[in-house]
Parts: structure tokens; C-alpha cells; sequence
């Protein structure tokens, strides 16, 4: 029987690059509701599930939208996957972040912290948010004994991202931010000191893995997934005024916030289940997105 899947977020930054029967966009559906969301599935009746649709954003609509961040997340999840267990969805992989590993905790982030204390308070709703995926999940699991599971990716980024600039997360923020500073000929203000690091990873490559999860992977535990090195801001913004060939000045204002300053995660367990997976290098990823929201600029979720 050919396996049907199903993508939530399917015209977002990693549901657009993954291979699917049907990719869900959010004007199809709002997934807060959860009457919309089982016609969804009456519909297409999936046999598994990729659910990457959230409501996501950077340290600005974080902030800024506490409420909104925590509710709509903790309804999208929620309804996804209890309409899984109620269509007889035999696998479902939930998409993660970083973000639910609490604030204090040892590095690097391992799978057994996640609940062992308060998240960040940057983006706390959303995180709780997150971990209620993970609970529910873990509790379908041990109650009906289904083949569900979640991945917890690093900073994802690539085409198709959301470049806005208000509520963008750094990198697609910083790309549209640089852009207009060149157009315009103005000085490139980024928040912060530039000095916190992050490990990102290439949309293609986190697409290409999560395929292999859903054909693969029974484990009850979370798959970490991060690429293979930190990053400084101040090296990503380095990368991104040479691949855009700005001449002007750049300035780290350092009244603004930086947000946490590092997060690496232990990705031994991925590396393990595939040992020969090769990731996209961080100057090829940048090359292409930058390249994309060039080209797109006119569409682009900004």
C-alpha cells in the first residue's frame, strides 16, 4: 500500500522542501480549529503525518505576542495530533525546537532535559507550548501505542522562510535587513553584540531527514537535529555583507537584547542512525537563500 503522506505547514521554510502526497497550506485550513482540521484529514486520509505548521517567530514576536504565541501553538499541536490518533494516522512526526530546553541546563542539550526546568523567559509561551507536543505525543504513545514521534532541529533556514522583520527569526531577518540597507544605502543595524552563537541547518538537509524519520525511525525518544557546527552572529553577519557585497557600515547596537547565548545540542543519536548523511556547508545554504529572497523578494513572506 503506498504510504500517504501529509504535511502541515506545507508552503513554510521546511514543509515547502519536503517530498509529500499532499501539503497543507494554512488558508486550506486554520488548525486552532479542530472541526476544520478533521475535514482536513476526512479529506486526504493520511497514512502518516510531517507536522511542521506553527505559529513561529523571532525574539521580536516573541515578546511581543506572549498570548497568541502560547495559544494558537497549543491548538495547532493539540488538534494535529489528536486528529491523527481519530484518522488511524500510523505515523506522525512532530516537529520540535531548541527552544523547549530549559534556560539553565548543561550543555550540550540532551533529550532527557527538556522538562527538568523553566525555558527561557524570551519565549516561554511558545516553548511550553512545544513540550505539551512532546507530552502529548509520549502519552499517546503509552495509552494507544502509536508509532508517534517528535524532532527537535536547531535553527532551520533557507527559501521560503519569514523574512519579516518584526517577527523573523535572526538569519531571514537579517538577510531582509541587509538587502534594504544596501537598496536604500543606509548604515546595517543588527541588535545585539554579535557575540552568541547558534548551530543552523539547511532546510534541504532537515527536509531529507525528516523523509528518512518517517520511513524509519520507531524510537519513542525525540531525534535532535542540528548541524555541524556554532556560529556567531557576528561571523553569520560577516558571511551575509560579503555574499550581498555591502560596502556600508555595520553596527552592533549593544543596548539591544541578545537573547541566549549559545544552545548546541547533542546530535550523536542522528549521526549514529545515519553516519553518512551530508550536510549542505553553511556558505552554499546562505548562498542559496540569499539568492532566493533576492529573486523573490516580491512574494516573500515578509
Amino acid at each position: 500500500m503506498h504510504n500517504k503522506t501529509l504535511i502541515t505547514g506545507g508552503t513554510g521554510l521546511v514543509g515547502s522542501v519536503i517530498n509529500a502526497d499532499y501539503k497543507l497550506n494554512s488558508s486550506e485550513a486554520d488548525l486552532r480549529n479542530m472541526q476544520q482540521t478533521m475535514n482536513i484529514f476526512d479529506k486526504y486520509k493520511p497514512n502518516s503525518v510531517i507536522h511542521c505548521a506553527a505559529k513561529v517567530g523571532g525574539l521580536g514576536g516573541n515578546m511581543n505576542y506572549k498570548g497568541e504565541y502560547f495559544y494558537d501553538n497549543l491548538m495547532i499541536n493539540t488538534n494535529v495530533i489528536e486528529a491523527c490518533r481519530l484518522s488511524n494516522v500510523k505515523k506522525l512526526v512532530c516537529f520540535l525546537s531548541t527552544c523547549v530546553f530549559p534556560d539553565d541546563v548543561k550543555y550540550p542539550l540532551t533529550i532527557d532535559q527538556i522538562h527538568s526546568g523553566e525555558p527561557h523567559t524570551s519565549n516561554y509561551p511558545y516553548a511550553y507550548a512545544k513540550r505539551m507536543a512532546d507530552v502529548q505525543i509520549r502519552a499517546y504513545r503509552e495509552q494507544y501505542g502509536l508509532n508517534y514521534t517528535s524532532i527537535i532541529p536547531s535553527n532551520i533556514y533557507g527559501p521560503n522562510d519569514n523574512f519579516s522583520l518584526e517577527q523573523g527569526h535572526v538569519m531571514p531577518m537579517l538577510i531582509h535587513k541587509l538587502f534594504l540597507a544596501k537598496q536604500n544605502n543606509t548604515d546595517f543595524t543588527v541588535w545585539g553584540s554579535g557575540k552568541p552563537l547558534r548551530e543552523f541547518i539547511y532546510s534541504k538537509d532537515i527536509a531529507k531527514i525528516s523523509e528518512w524519520v518517517v520511513e524509519n525511525y520507531a524510537g519513542e525518544e525525540p531525534l535532535i537535529i542540528s548541524g555541524d557546527e556554532e556560529v556567531s552572529i557576528k561571523d553569520l553577519v560577516g558571511i551575509l555583507v560579503d555574499e550581498f557585497n555591502f560596502k556600508g557600515k555595520v553596527i552592533f547596537d549593544s543596548s539591544k537584547p541578545d537573547g541566549q547565548y549559545q544552545k548546541p545540542s547533542d546530535n550523536s543519536k542522528i549521526k549514529e542512525l545515519l553516519p553518512d548523511f551530508k550536510y549542505t556547508s553553511f556558505e552554499q545554504g546562505i548562498k542559496e537563500t540569499v539568492s532566493w529572497f533576492i529573486k523573490n523578494y516580491e512574494n516573500a513572506r515578509k
